[in-house]
């Protein structure tokens, strides 16, 4: 392919938010890359709402201003890194900031991630390196599963939730929109997690979570609301 072809198949891509996951986004468009033998997406900077940062590099990339600022970026496609414990429950609202569609976000999916050809991820989704994502699995729109995470048959995962390093999730799981996963967290199968929910760092859960609980332990018990302080 003649090189001026293949340059204008690079898709440039603009990441929300500046916190770890969004700068580990860096390093799977790297690998992206590598993997394809080819300039797949080039970065061209980061957007988020703490005026601080704009103007600033992070990992030579630079913060080019706030979310909103995405409507105004054409030809770019977008991804968002933001979700954390302390917001992971209006990632939704947080997104909306950037006010461009759907048809405007990529999914990125690591190499040396494994899917399954009878899964389906939703579009904005990331999944990074060594995650396993099994047989009919429905990952929903905007998703982040860090690496080393296991996604058994037959999970729903709903838009908008933020799973994280070494979660394992046993089949036939339902989890809900805008929820968070903790690091080493356990599912057992068949339960519902509902939406908003949060459940703790390394907490084994044995039977369904209902909405904004925040769940702990082993097994997981409920400690409070979301939203109550």
């Amino acid at each position: 392919m003649p090189r001026e072809s293949r340059k204008s198949m690079t898709k440039k891509i603009v990441i929300l938010g500046t916190n770890g996951n969004c700068v580990d986004m860096l390093d799977l468009i790297d690998s992206i890359n590598t993997q394809a033998g080819r300039t797949v997406y080039e970065c061209i900077g980061f957007l988020d709402d703490n005026p601080t940062l704009h103007g600033k590099t992070r990992c030579g990339v630079k913060v080019l201003g706030p979310l909103s600022m995405a409507a105004d970026l054409e030809g770019c496609r977008f991804v968002n890194g933001i979700g954390s414990p302390g917001n992971f429950f209006i990632k939704e609202q947080i997104i909306g900031k950037a006010n461009v569609g759907d048809e405007h976000f990529e999914s990125l999916v690591h190499p040396r991630a494994v899917i399954s050809k009878r899964a389906r991820i939703g579009t904005g989704a990331v999944v990074f390196e060594n995650v396993a994502v099994t047989s009919n699995v429905t990952i929903g729109r905007h998703v982040i599963i860090l690496p080393n995470t296991v996604v058994s048959h037959d999970v729903e995962v709903g838009d908008y939730t933020c799973i994280t390093g070494g979660v394992c999730i046993s089949g036939g799981t339902r989890i809900g929109r805008s929820c968070y996963l903790g690091t080493n967290s356990t599912i057992i199968g068949d339960v519902e997690i509902g939406d908003c929910s949060l459940i703790g760092m390394g907490s084994v859960v044995l039977e369904s979570v209902g909405p904004d609980h925040i769940v702990v332990g082993n097994p997981a018990r409920y400690l409070r609301d979301i939203r109550q302080t």
